[in-house]
Protein backbone atom coordinates (compact mmCIF):
# COMPACT_ATOMS: atom_id res chain seq x y z
CA UNK A 1 0.00 0.00 0.00
CA UNK A 2 1.97 3.47 -1.09
CA UNK A 3 2.56 5.46 2.21
CA UNK A 4 -0.14 8.08 1.39
CA UNK A 5 -3.00 5.61 1.42
CA UNK A 6 -1.60 3.74 4.87
CA UNK A 7 -1.36 7.28 6.74
CA UNK A 8 -5.06 7.86 5.43
CA UNK A 9 -6.38 4.48 6.25
CA UNK A 10 -8.67 4.11 9.16
CA UNK A 11 -7.25 2.52 12.49
CA UNK A 12 -8.56 -1.13 13.50
CA UNK A 13 -9.65 -0.36 17.35
CA UNK A 14 -10.93 -2.66 20.06
CA UNK A 15 -12.77 -1.07 22.63
CA UNK A 16 -11.87 -1.75 26.59
CA UNK A 17 -15.39 -2.19 28.68
CA UNK A 18 -19.07 -3.06 27.70
CA UNK A 19 -21.07 -0.06 29.70
CA UNK A 20 -22.20 2.88 28.98
CA UNK A 21 -19.13 5.01 28.50
CA UNK A 22 -18.30 2.65 25.57
CA UNK A 23 -22.02 3.29 23.88
CA UNK A 24 -20.98 6.98 24.53
CA UNK A 25 -17.82 6.73 22.48
CA UNK A 26 -18.96 4.77 20.07
CA UNK A 27 -21.72 7.26 19.34
CA UNK A 28 -19.17 9.76 18.87
CA UNK A 29 -16.71 7.66 17.00
CA UNK A 30 -19.75 7.66 14.44
CA UNK A 31 -20.43 11.22 14.43
CA UNK A 32 -17.01 12.72 14.39
CA UNK A 33 -14.30 10.59 13.40
CA UNK A 34 -15.75 7.58 10.86
CA UNK A 35 -12.97 8.26 8.51
CA UNK A 36 -10.48 7.52 11.41
CA UNK A 37 -11.46 4.98 13.24
CA UNK A 38 -12.65 1.37 12.41
CA UNK A 39 -14.18 -0.24 15.87
CA UNK A 40 -13.97 -4.06 15.44
CA UNK A 41 -15.45 -4.98 19.07
CA UNK A 42 -15.00 -4.71 22.63
CA UNK A 43 -13.33 -5.97 25.06
CA UNK A 44 -15.57 -7.57 28.29
CA UNK A 45 -14.44 -6.93 31.82
CA UNK A 46 -16.08 -10.45 32.04
CA UNK A 47 -17.55 -13.69 30.07
CA UNK A 48 -20.39 -11.94 28.05
CA UNK A 49 -23.17 -14.29 25.93
CA UNK A 50 -22.36 -15.71 22.61
CA UNK A 51 -22.81 -13.41 20.04
CA UNK A 52 -23.66 -10.24 22.45
CA UNK A 53 -23.40 -6.77 20.70
CA UNK A 54 -22.98 -2.81 22.06
CA UNK A 55 -24.45 -0.66 19.34
CA UNK A 56 -24.03 -3.15 16.82
CA UNK A 57 -20.40 -4.02 17.24
CA UNK A 58 -19.56 -7.78 18.57
CA UNK A 59 -18.01 -8.37 22.09
CA UNK A 60 -15.06 -10.60 20.93
CA UNK A 61 -13.65 -11.99 24.08
CA UNK A 62 -12.33 -11.28 27.56
CA UNK A 63 -9.85 -8.80 28.81
CA UNK A 64 -7.77 -11.74 29.14
CA UNK A 65 -8.11 -12.34 25.33
CA UNK A 66 -6.63 -8.63 24.09
CA UNK A 67 -3.09 -9.97 22.97
CA UNK A 68 -4.66 -12.71 21.14
CA UNK A 69 -7.35 -10.25 19.60
CA UNK A 70 -4.80 -7.85 18.72
CA UNK A 71 -3.19 -10.31 16.24
CA UNK A 72 -5.50 -12.01 14.77
CA UNK A 73 -7.65 -8.50 13.92
CA UNK A 74 -4.44 -6.41 13.31
CA UNK A 75 -5.66 -4.44 15.97
CA UNK A 76 -4.36 -0.31 15.53
CA UNK A 77 -5.70 1.01 19.10
CA UNK A 78 -6.91 0.23 22.36
CA UNK A 79 -10.19 2.65 23.37
CA UNK A 80 -10.17 2.71 27.34
CA UNK A 81 -13.61 3.16 28.00
CA UNK A 82 -13.58 1.13 31.45
CA UNK A 83 -12.54 2.31 34.93
CA UNK A 84 -9.07 1.68 35.34
CA UNK A 85 -8.06 -1.10 38.23
CA UNK A 86 -5.22 -3.09 38.65
CA UNK A 87 -6.16 -6.12 36.28
CA UNK A 88 -5.85 -3.14 33.15
CA UNK A 89 -2.56 -1.63 34.85
CA UNK A 90 -1.21 -5.43 34.12
CA UNK A 91 -1.85 -5.98 30.47
CA UNK A 92 -1.66 -2.30 29.25
CA UNK A 93 1.94 -1.97 29.05
CA UNK A 94 2.07 -5.53 27.47
CA UNK A 95 -0.44 -4.13 24.54
CA UNK A 96 1.66 -0.88 24.23
CA UNK A 97 4.78 -2.58 23.77
CA UNK A 98 3.18 -4.47 20.99
CA UNK A 99 2.88 -1.47 19.08
CA UNK A 100 -0.95 -0.65 19.84
CA UNK A 101 -1.64 2.97 21.01
CA UNK A 102 -3.53 3.06 24.12
CA UNK A 103 -6.32 5.73 24.22
CA UNK A 104 -7.82 7.00 27.16
CA UNK A 105 -11.84 7.24 25.64
CA UNK A 106 -12.14 10.72 27.80
CA UNK A 107 -8.86 11.95 26.08
CA UNK A 108 -10.28 10.60 22.63
CA UNK A 109 -13.62 12.59 23.38
CA UNK A 110 -11.64 15.82 24.16
CA UNK A 111 -9.33 15.82 20.88
CA UNK A 112 -12.73 15.06 18.97
CA UNK A 113 -14.97 17.69 20.50
CA UNK A 114 -13.07 19.77 22.42
CA UNK A 115 -14.43 19.30 25.68
CA UNK A 116 -14.31 17.06 28.63
CA UNK A 117 -17.18 14.88 28.91
CA UNK A 118 -17.76 15.23 32.75
CA UNK A 119 -19.96 12.56 33.21
CA UNK A 120 -17.23 10.25 32.61
CA UNK A 121 -14.87 11.55 34.69
CA UNK A 122 -13.76 11.44 38.31
CA UNK A 123 -12.30 13.33 41.09
CA UNK A 124 -8.32 11.85 39.88
CA UNK A 125 -9.41 13.79 36.30
CA UNK A 126 -7.99 16.77 38.41
CA UNK A 127 -4.43 15.50 39.12
CA UNK A 128 -4.48 15.24 35.02
CA UNK A 129 -5.11 18.89 35.03
CA UNK A 130 -2.32 19.53 37.55
CA UNK A 131 0.09 17.92 35.23
CA UNK A 132 -1.05 19.68 32.04
CA UNK A 133 -1.24 23.27 33.75
CA UNK A 134 2.28 22.39 35.32
CA UNK A 135 4.02 25.68 33.80
CA UNK A 136 1.07 27.51 33.13
CA UNK A 137 1.32 30.07 36.03
CA UNK A 138 4.87 31.45 35.35
CA UNK A 139 6.17 32.81 32.71
CA UNK A 140 3.09 32.82 30.42
CA UNK A 141 0.55 33.96 32.67
CA UNK A 142 2.60 37.17 33.31
CA UNK A 143 2.35 37.70 29.23
CA UNK A 144 -1.31 37.12 29.38
CA UNK A 145 -1.82 39.35 31.91
CA UNK A 146 0.47 41.99 29.91
CA UNK A 147 -1.31 40.98 26.89
CA UNK A 148 -4.98 41.64 28.66
CA UNK A 149 -3.68 44.79 29.92
CA UNK A 150 -2.40 45.92 26.45
CA UNK A 151 -5.04 45.32 24.68
CA UNK A 152 -7.77 46.44 27.17
CA UNK A 153 -6.60 49.91 27.02
CA UNK A 154 -6.53 50.10 23.22
CA UNK A 155 -10.27 48.83 23.34
CA UNK A 156 -11.14 51.57 26.16
CA UNK A 157 -10.02 53.94 23.90
CA UNK A 158 -12.49 52.68 21.08
CA UNK A 159 -15.04 52.38 23.57
CA UNK A 160 -14.58 56.08 24.24
CA UNK A 161 -14.51 57.06 20.92
CA UNK A 162 -17.90 55.12 20.03
CA UNK A 163 -19.59 55.95 23.16
CA UNK A 164 -22.02 58.92 22.26
CA UNK A 165 -22.93 57.19 19.25
CA UNK A 166 -24.00 54.23 21.13
CA UNK A 167 -25.60 55.71 24.02
CA UNK A 168 -27.47 57.99 21.88
CA UNK A 169 -28.83 54.75 20.26
CA UNK A 170 -30.16 53.02 23.38
CA UNK A 171 -31.34 56.71 24.88
CA UNK A 172 -33.59 56.89 21.88
CA UNK A 173 -35.06 53.28 21.43
CA UNK A 174 -35.13 53.05 25.36
CA UNK A 175 -35.35 55.59 27.87
CA UNK A 176 -33.30 54.53 30.73
CA UNK A 177 -29.41 53.79 31.79
CA UNK A 178 -26.89 53.42 29.67
CA UNK A 179 -25.10 51.31 31.43
CA UNK A 180 -25.83 47.64 33.08
CA UNK A 181 -23.99 46.48 35.96
CA UNK A 182 -24.26 42.97 37.27
CA UNK A 183 -23.10 40.74 40.21
CA UNK A 184 -20.55 37.74 38.38
CA UNK A 185 -18.50 34.88 39.91
CA UNK A 186 -14.86 35.48 39.45
CA UNK A 187 -11.52 33.42 40.16
CA UNK A 188 -11.53 32.07 43.25
CA UNK A 189 -15.31 32.63 43.48
CA UNK A 190 -14.93 35.90 44.16
CA UNK A 191 -17.83 38.21 43.81
CA UNK A 192 -17.20 41.58 41.10
CA UNK A 193 -19.27 43.77 39.31
CA UNK A 194 -19.21 43.10 35.46
CA UNK A 195 -20.12 46.04 33.50
CA UNK A 196 -22.06 45.94 30.01
CA UNK A 197 -24.46 48.43 27.66
CA UNK A 198 -27.92 47.95 28.47
CA UNK A 199 -29.63 45.49 25.98
CA UNK A 200 -32.55 45.03 27.72
CA UNK A 201 -35.33 46.93 28.85
CA UNK A 202 -35.17 48.61 32.17
CA UNK A 203 -36.10 46.65 35.16
CA UNK A 204 -37.41 43.66 33.38
CA UNK A 205 -35.52 41.10 35.54
CA UNK A 206 -36.64 41.08 39.12
CA UNK A 207 -35.63 39.14 41.62
CA UNK A 208 -34.35 35.26 40.65
CA UNK A 209 -32.24 34.91 37.28
CA UNK A 210 -33.85 34.22 34.18
CA UNK A 211 -32.01 32.29 31.84
CA UNK A 212 -31.80 34.40 28.25
CA UNK A 213 -33.48 33.20 25.40
CA UNK A 214 -33.45 33.16 21.54
CA UNK A 215 -35.05 36.04 20.61
CA UNK A 216 -35.68 37.42 24.13
CA UNK A 217 -38.66 39.45 24.44
CA UNK A 218 -37.10 41.77 27.00
CA UNK A 219 -34.10 42.65 24.79
CA UNK A 220 -34.70 46.06 23.02
CA UNK A 221 -34.39 46.68 18.87
CA UNK A 222 -30.86 48.43 19.44
CA UNK A 223 -29.72 45.73 22.22
CA UNK A 224 -30.05 43.23 19.26
CA UNK A 225 -27.48 44.66 17.04
CA UNK A 226 -25.32 45.38 20.49
CA UNK A 227 -25.62 41.79 21.06
CA UNK A 228 -25.41 40.25 17.56
CA UNK A 229 -21.99 41.68 17.48
CA UNK A 230 -21.04 41.84 21.01
CA UNK A 231 -20.67 46.05 21.78
CA UNK A 232 -22.60 45.58 24.78
CA UNK A 233 -19.85 43.44 26.08
CA UNK A 234 -17.38 46.48 25.38
CA UNK A 235 -17.37 48.00 28.72
CA UNK A 236 -15.99 44.58 30.24
CA UNK A 237 -12.49 46.11 28.62
CA UNK A 238 -12.87 47.80 31.94
CA UNK A 239 -13.23 44.36 34.16
CA UNK A 240 -9.85 43.38 31.93
CA UNK A 241 -8.03 46.17 33.21
CA UNK A 242 -8.75 46.18 36.72
CA UNK A 243 -7.88 42.15 37.23
CA UNK A 244 -11.36 40.97 37.29
CA UNK A 245 -11.49 39.51 34.22
CA UNK A 246 -9.21 38.64 31.18
CA UNK A 247 -9.01 38.78 27.76
CA UNK A 248 -10.10 35.28 27.43
CA UNK A 249 -11.43 32.34 30.19
CA UNK A 250 -14.70 30.87 30.64
CA UNK A 251 -17.63 33.59 30.77
CA UNK A 252 -18.73 34.13 34.08
CA UNK A 253 -21.77 33.56 35.96
CA UNK A 254 -24.15 34.97 38.39
CA UNK A 255 -23.79 33.82 41.78
CA UNK A 256 -27.46 32.42 42.14
CA UNK A 257 -26.86 30.37 39.13
CA UNK A 258 -23.64 29.00 40.19
CA UNK A 259 -24.93 27.66 43.57
CA UNK A 260 -27.91 26.19 41.36
CA UNK A 261 -25.73 24.56 38.85
CA UNK A 262 -22.74 23.74 40.96
CA UNK A 263 -25.57 21.23 43.16
CA UNK A 264 -26.63 19.77 39.45
CA UNK A 265 -23.58 19.54 37.87
CA UNK A 266 -20.29 18.28 38.58
CA UNK A 267 -17.33 19.83 38.50
CA UNK A 268 -18.81 22.85 37.93
CA UNK A 269 -17.13 25.41 39.97
CA UNK A 270 -14.09 23.89 38.87
CA UNK A 271 -14.66 26.95 36.42
CA UNK A 272 -13.31 28.92 39.13
CA UNK A 273 -10.05 27.74 38.77
CA UNK A 274 -9.18 30.76 36.38
CA UNK A 275 -10.07 34.53 35.99
CA UNK A 276 -12.96 34.25 33.98
CA UNK A 277 -13.02 35.85 30.18
CA UNK A 278 -14.55 38.58 27.81
CA UNK A 279 -14.32 35.67 25.17
CA UNK A 280 -13.75 31.69 25.91
CA UNK A 281 -13.64 28.80 24.63
CA UNK A 282 -17.63 27.88 25.25
CA UNK A 283 -18.76 30.70 23.68
CA UNK A 284 -17.13 30.88 19.93
CA UNK A 285 -18.38 26.87 20.06
CA UNK A 286 -21.33 26.86 21.40
CA UNK A 287 -22.93 30.60 22.32
CA UNK A 288 -24.96 31.52 25.01
CA UNK A 289 -26.69 28.94 27.39
CA UNK A 290 -30.41 28.83 27.52
CA UNK A 291 -31.30 25.80 30.16
CA UNK A 292 -29.24 23.77 32.58
CA UNK A 293 -28.70 21.13 29.56
CA UNK A 294 -26.63 23.87 27.27
CA UNK A 295 -24.62 24.83 30.64
CA UNK A 296 -23.74 21.46 30.83
CA UNK A 297 -22.45 21.55 27.86
CA UNK A 298 -20.69 25.09 28.27
CA UNK A 299 -19.04 23.36 31.28
CA UNK A 300 -17.50 20.97 28.86
CA UNK A 301 -15.98 23.40 26.92
CA UNK A 302 -14.52 25.44 29.60
CA UNK A 303 -13.03 22.24 31.57
CA UNK A 304 -11.42 21.87 28.13
CA UNK A 305 -10.61 25.44 28.06
CA UNK A 306 -8.56 24.98 31.58
CA UNK A 307 -7.01 22.16 31.05
CA UNK A 308 -5.24 23.22 27.39
CA UNK A 309 -5.08 26.74 27.97
CA UNK A 310 -2.18 28.30 26.64
CA UNK A 311 -1.19 31.95 24.54
CA UNK A 312 -1.69 29.87 21.37
CA UNK A 313 -5.40 28.72 22.01
CA UNK A 314 -6.33 31.98 23.74
CA UNK A 315 -4.91 33.68 20.25
CA UNK A 316 -7.69 31.22 18.24
CA UNK A 317 -10.57 32.21 20.73
CA UNK A 318 -9.42 35.49 20.35
CA UNK A 319 -9.84 35.45 16.44
CA UNK A 320 -12.60 33.42 16.46
CA UNK A 321 -14.01 36.12 18.52
CA UNK A 322 -13.44 39.33 16.23
CA UNK A 323 -14.76 36.92 13.04
CA UNK A 324 -18.46 36.60 14.92
CA UNK A 325 -18.43 40.11 15.81
CA UNK A 326 -17.71 41.20 12.18
CA UNK A 327 -20.33 38.28 11.04
CA UNK A 328 -23.06 39.01 13.41
CA UNK A 329 -23.14 36.24 15.12
CA UNK A 330 -23.64 36.96 19.08
CA UNK A 331 -27.17 36.05 20.27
Amino acid sequence: MPFFQRFMARRRALIIGTRSASQFIIKVLEEKAKNLFDVTGLVSVKLAEEGATVDGKPILGEWDDTKALIQQHKIDALIIAAKINDELVRFLPACYEMGVDVIPMTALYEHLTGRVPINYIDETWFFVLLDKNSGMYTFSSKIKRLIDISVSTMGLIFFVLILPLIAAAIYIDSPGPIFYKQKRVGQGGRVFSIYKFRSMKPDVEKGNPVWAENNDPRVTKVGRILRKTYIDELPQFLNILKGDMSLVGPRPERPELVEELALEIPFFKMRQAVKPGMAGWALVKQGYASSKEEAAIKLEYDLYYIKHQSLWLDAIIFFKTIFNMLTFRGR
